[in-house]
């Protein structure tokens, strides 16, 4: 069963269905970099991100680019940046790490993380059991649950506390555009002292215009680990880390199938073949 803060219950009700996964295929431009960042020193020896496992390859890229006090921002498409969050939550419980989980945009499918829980070989209750969640429905109750989160936190200890579209709600509400930007000031100034009074690593995920939509957290906001670009092609999803220029190019590929980037060709960077055991679906295969 997923577990869910215990703040006052009308605000964590479970209210609508899941809504069905779409994939999208359109080629999105990187959203372009906050005016200030404040992007902090690398320590000599980084420490990987606890909870994650070693294999597949795609969760040690991911763990380098978090760092405890310190925040990691995803941006990009919500068809490119969602899987792997799905991936991120199933890996967690894989390696026996626990989430904080501020949910603002209400797109939080445990049907659909259970199927990428199962495809790991983790049952789809303990994905969920590894997770507490807290959804937002309005800008108001955000700020109440962040200004609230640290408290949660020491109560229920996790190994990574992450925000999935916080500034959502501020968007849908009728928010003055002048108290919007005040209040979300005010969200990035809690969570900077969250992930520094904690230790705890933060990870936010933004849609495509990035901290844009989220005033404050570029100079109120904690000290930046690293951003990440998502972007989504046929056939591939590329990553993009600002702090090394790291570039990982995930791809669609047959158990077994090797590729030309092995041997040296291909475009530059790193390149991941997704290995998640296959689970039979007991559909029949025809040739074609």
């Amino acid at each position: 069963m997923l577990d869910t803060f215990p703040l006052p219950s009308p605000l964590f009700e479970e209210t609508s269905e899941p809504v069905p996964f779409v994939p999208e295929t359109t080629r999105v431009r990187p959203p372009r970099l906050p005016v200030r960042i404040r992007l902090a020193p690398r320590p000599r020896q980084a420490r990987p991100l606890a909870g994650l496992p070693s294999a597949p390859a795609l969760f040690p890229w991911l763990a380098r680019r978090f760092a405890p006090g310190q925040l990691t921002l995803w941006t990009g498409p919500r068809a490119a940046l969602d899987p792997i969050l799905e991936l991120l939550y199933a890996g967690n419980a894989l390696g026996r790490g626990r989430i904080s989980l501020l949910e603002g945009a209400n797109h939080f499918l445990p049907y659909r993380l259970g199927e990428v829980g199962r495809g790991l070989g983790v049952d789809a209750a303990e994905v969920l059991r590894r997770i507490r969640l807290a959804r937002s429905f309005t800008a108001y109750q955000m700020v109440a649950l962040v200004d609230a989160w640290s408290a949660e936190a020491r109560r229920h200890p996790p190994t990574l506390l992450v925000g999935h579209d916080l500034p959502a709600a501020f968007s849908i509400d009728d928010v003055p555009p002048d108290e919007r930007a005040s209040l979300l000031r005010h969200v990035a100034g809690s969570l900077r002292t969250l992930a520094e009074s904690l230790r705890l690593p933060l990870l936010l995920t933004l849609d495509p215009t990035g901290a844009a939509s989220f005033p404050g957290l570029g100079d109120a906001g904690p000290l930046w680990c690293d951003l990440v670009t998502f972007a989504r092609a046929p056939g591939s999803l590329t990553l993009r880390a600002l702090r090394d220029d790291a570039h990982l190019r995930l791809v669609a590929r047959p158990p077994g199938q090797r590729g030309i980037e092995e041997f040296g060709g291909g475009a530059a960077g790193e390149v991941i073949a997704w290995d998640a055991p296959s689970r039979p679906t007991g559909r029949p295969s025809r040739s074609g």
